[in-house]
């Protein structure tokens, strides 16, 4: 599947400072968050089955994967920072690839990176109750992780990698010791994976809904193509970092889920509270002075996840400059560490008014229906380049080709379809969201 290397003619060589083993920490960082902490609880009071939920998180492993290995073909070939923006340009014009980086800044980003702060100044605050109790130090919190890792990312690629690798081995290993703990001298039982709750048996629509939670905590699986440009050898790093980085997060989400199961019932992790599940099962397995174990590696993870989309957002602000989509302002690359500083610094001072205004929990409601359209749109690009672009060099191709790309837009579809019926009002406000953005691509266009 994987051709001889081609020479990028778009980005020079000496930018390309990123290890394939970064882009790996980052796209780990980026998607190993908050949402495999918290689901699982929901999805134990939906379903009550704990065969069907870990059959959903399988399913939810292979439609990732299947959108990897798409993206995979897209980033080899198209080597630049942006990711999706970048393809949805070439496969259908300015208009739809602006408007994914519009919702790459309103929705995908931003509002992800004002949660996952404000989770992390939640779950902190239970390691120092006098400072959690009151709200605003919270928020003081939350900025405090946000500001100091843009300032991280604003030092360049050396300090961000650096800082990145850091808390994506933290977090591995804390997840690491708390499988091996589980299994090794938790106080569980295997009855509990097989024993059914009282929940009537789900309906379809139960399925899906469950399923969104699923993608929830998938999302963030592209985010290698947002740094393509900067990463080394992309030809060869882009698939073998999207694929095994992809295989391992799936694995690791499968071990969670049997731990949560393993630990307790399923009928006691549909319990309130829902959202602590991890700390219920720590508190089973091994008494609840492990929960504050669990609570720093929520911190960790989280902190993690949080300084993988200051970096990789920006990026596309910055292909969006060069294009001439944004004021070329944002393409400005700040001293020896070739950042893009702008581009960072208005990303962050949106998360900011998000975290203030607290208005991000309902872009972050939905935000996984805007998201899954535009990656169901990226996948769909690699058809649509092969076939007017057959030159183009392909240093990687998708394997069972059109088979897995044709499965991840249909299973995008079906999702999609279920969302607009079942959830008319986060579907008018994506829309609502998206038609924002047209006067300020009118505005770019007419200048």
């Amino acid at each position: 599947m994987i051709q001889p290397r081609h020479r990028d003619e778009t980005d020079p060589a000496s930018a390309r400072r990123v290890s394939g083993f970064t882009a790996a920490c980052v796209l780990v960082s980026n998607v190993v968050g908050s949402g495999i902490f918290t689901t699982a609880g929901f999805m134990a009071r939906d379903l009550g089955d704990p065969g069907l939920i870990l059959l959903l998180w399988l399913f939810g492993a292979c439609l990732t994967l299947a959108g990897s290995l798409s993206y995979s073909e897209l980033g080899a070939a198209l080597p630049r920072a942006g990711g999706e923006y970048v393809y949805l340009r070439e496969a259908y014009g300015p208009f739809p690839a602006f408007l994914s980086g519009w919702a790459s800044f309103t929705v995908g980003f931003s509002a992800a990176i004002a949660a996952g702060a404000m989770s992390f100044a939640a779950y902190a605050g239970q390691l120092f109750p006098q400072s959690g109790e009151a709200g605003g130090a919270g928020t003081v919190l939350a900025l405090a992780l946000l500001w100091l890792l843009t300032g991280i990312h604003l030092a360049g690629v050396g300090a961000g990698g650096v800082v990145q690798r850091l808390l994506t081995l933290a977090k591995v290993g804390a997840i690491v010791l708390l499988v091996a703990g589980a299994f090794s001298v938790g106080q569980g039982s295997w009855v509990h994976v097989t024993e059914p709750g009282a929940t009537p048996g789900p309906s379809p629509g139960t399925i899906v809904a469950s399923l969104l939670f699923v993608l929830f905590a998938y999302s963030g699986w592209n985010a290698a193509g947002y740094i393509a440009g900067e990463i080394a050898d992309p030809g060869r790093a882009i698939p073998r970092v999207m694929f095994w980085g992809t295989l391992f997060i799936g694995c690791v989400y499968l071990l969670l889920n049997l731990v949560y199961l393993y630990a307790l019932p399923v009928s006691l992790l549909a319990q309130a509270p829902l959202l602590p599940v991890a700390e219920k099962a720590a508190g089973a397995l091994f008494g609840q002075p492990a929960a504050r174990f669990v609570t720093v590696t929520l911190c960790v993870s989280i902190a993690a996840a949080v300084s993988a989309m200051v970096w990789a957002g920006p990026r596309v602000y910055y292909a969006m400059a060069k294009d001439g989509a944004l004021p070329l302002w944002f393409a400005e690359q700040w001293g020896q560490g070739q950042a893009p500083g702008r581009a960072i610094l208005l990303q962050s001072l949106w998360a900011t008014l998000l975290i203030l205004s607290g208005t991000f929990e309902q872009l972050v409601i939905y935000s996984g229906f805007v998201l899954l359209g535009f990656s169901a749109l990226a996948v769909s690009c690699v058809v649509i380049l092969r076939r007017r672009q057959p030159d183009l060099p392909r240093p990687y191709h998708v394997p069972f080709y059109p088979l897995l790309p044709g499965f991840f837009v249909l299973t995008a579809l079906i999702i999609l379809g279920y969302g607009l019926l079942q959830r008319p009002t986060e579907a008018a406000w994506a829309i609502v969201t998206l038609l924002a953005g047209v006067p300020f691509y009118r505005l770019g266009r007419s200048k």
